[in-house]
């Protein structure tokens, strides 16, 4: 196993107060791993985007520690959390992000932390799009916003992609070649914590954390990877 870089331990997070108090992250425990492709299983309200979005400084937990490479991030001020943000992590959300009255390039060279003009083109041809570079994301399939949105989160010196749902607005076809972008980009060395609700995508993980009402209830490791290309829902 590789060594640990995030180290998540007893998160909690709640909404609302007395009767009405839900917790998002009940006590939540999860280490990431240098080179891992980790699956977060879970259906709707499990707590799966919650505790991506805490490890991404997208949000604050109520309490825990959340340590990337030992340095415990829920202890960082406002000017911490963005340098982290711009510097150690990128994300992919489920609905793009993209800012639509500016192009598909501007989209990309603005990404937090990067102004890097020939990393953006060199990225954007990478997925496929240096050709839509001039059009703006409301021009774009949802399968090209979101390679767009790998494109900007790419743009930067972070080694961790996190992904929260990246296929689920996609069609089957969109949401495979979105699945073999994310592939390679693990192959090259990055870092994937990637959640989703649909198991056949689990079987791309090397491991695979299944959460329910905000609690973990299983973690497998797994012996037999699968292909973006295999993967069928």
């Amino acid at each position: 196993m590789e060594k640990v870089i995030i180290e998540a331990k007893n998160l909690v997070k709640t909404y609302g107060e007395g009767e009405g108090l839900m917790y998002a992250l009940n006590n939540v425990s999860i280490n990431v791993y240098e080179h891992d492709f980790l699956v977060i299983l879970g259906g709707s309200g499990s707590g799966k985007s919650t505790f991506l979005n805490m490890i991404g400084a997208i949000d604050k937990v109520d309490s825990g520690e959340i340590l990337v490479n030992g340095d415990d991030i829920v202890k960082y001020n406002d000017k911490q959390l963005t340098l982290y943000r711009r510097n150690t992590v990128g994300f992919v959300y489920q609905f793009f992000n993209l800012i639509n009255d500016i192009t598909v390039y501007q989209n990309v060279v603005l990404a937090p932390g990067s102004r890097d003009k020939e990393k953006a083109l060199a990225l954007l041809d990478r997925v496929g799009l240096k050709d839509k570079k001039d059009k703006f994301p409301r021009q774009l399939s949802g399968g090209q916003q979101q390679r767009v949105a790998i494109a900007r989160a790419l743009n930067k010196q972070s080694d961790i992609l996190l992904c929260d749902e990246p296929t689920g607005a996609l069609d089957d076809a969109s949401g495979k070649a979105v699945l073999k972008l994310i592939e390679d980009i693990h192959n090259e060395g990055k870092t994937i914590v990637l959640v989703t609700h649909t198991r056949e995508i689990a079987g791309m993980a090397n491991r695979i954390i299944t959460m329910k009402d905000g609690q973990v209830i299983k973690e497998e490791f797994n012996d037999h990877v699968i292909k973006a290309e295999e993967v069928v829902w």
